[in-house]
């Protein structure tokens, strides 16, 4: 009888900030479920019941995604993966990436060169080939809000960016090829007197953020198709550039001629277009 009056009192004393309002503090000789909820005391008396169903929740979410989809744009092709966390949200993680190389015949004023401002608007005039080898691998994580609830979206996120270009230029002119760097004209000799240039431009940030606004209307109740413009913040680039047979108006060496391409690849913060469209299945 003595144990019964102290476990009373110590249940009594353990449940009086949830039970001021009642009259009465009844003990009963029940077991608690796995998972209650006394509405009348405002508590849940199994957390352990709370912690496993929320894992529960998240493992079938993570388990059994949205939607699946396939893209391809500026950053290459690759897919995704969605999971709705409501209507108007989803979270999203992709990959695109690509590898490409061969060699381009540069005319002047050729655009090419200039993709991404990767070398430089000082090449515009080079006329000669350029031996290319490009590596693009963007893995990201993001999401995308339909903030009308509709087929509108907007996506943010993150890009862990690993993008590599690497160009080697040659020309065949007896007068070599120009290039023109903050104000001074350079000449680099033609490819039977050994001239070249070589540069080797890769992202110096880990991570990009971007933006994008997008359309995503539906075929039918599983498939759909979309398309996103944007912008990613790709930072400074980092670059090595060697040359042989190269000459500044002024008398500049190889050394300089190096020294000033590379800051100038160097300079500038990069925001890289993001254009894309894809297909979606939705499950």
């Amino acid at each position: 009888m003595k144990l019964f009056k102290l476990t009373a009192v110590a249940a009594a004393v353990l449940g009086s900030s949830v039970a001021m309002a009642q009259d009465v503090v009844v003990v009963t000789d029940a077991q608690p479920v796995a998972y209650q909820y006394d509405q009348n005391a405002g508590v849940i008396a199994n957390t352990t019941g709370a912690v496993v169903g929320t894992g529960k929740t998240l493992f079938n979410t993570v388990t059994h995604p949205a939607a699946v989809s396939a893209e391809i744009g500026t950053l290459g092709y690759g897919a995704n993966i969605a999971w709705g966390l409501n209507e108007t949200t989803e979270l999203t993680a992709g990959w695109n990436g690509f590898s490409d190389d061969g060699t381009k015949d540069l005319d002047a004023s050729d655009s090419w060169i200039n993709w991404g401002k990767a070398l430089g608007d000082g090449y515009g005039n080079f006329k000669g080939d350029m031996k290319y080898d490009a590596d693009f691998s963007n893995p990201y994580l993001g999401v995308n809000l339909r903030p009308w609830a509709n087929n509108f979206t907007i996506g943010t996120g993150i890009l862990v960016p690993d993008n590599t270009l690497e160009a080697r230029l040659t020309t065949d002119n007896a007068k070599g090829a120009d290039i023109k760097i903050n104000g001074t004209n350079y000449t680099v000799a033609n490819a039977e007197d050994g001239g070249f240039v070589e540069a080797k431009v890769e992202n110096r940030n880990k991570l990009a953020p971007y933006l994008t606004v997008g359309y995503r209307p539906n075929i039918n109740q599983n498939w759909g198709l979309f398309g996103e413009l944007g912008a990613a913040y790709m930072g400074k680039m980092d670059a090595k550039v060697t040359s042989a047979g190269v000459t500044g108006e002024n008398g500049e060496t190889n050394a300089e001629f190096e020294k000033a391409a590379r800051d100038e690849i160097q300079k500038d913060d990069v925001w890289y277009p993001i254009v894309k469209a894809g297909v979606t299945y939705r499950f």
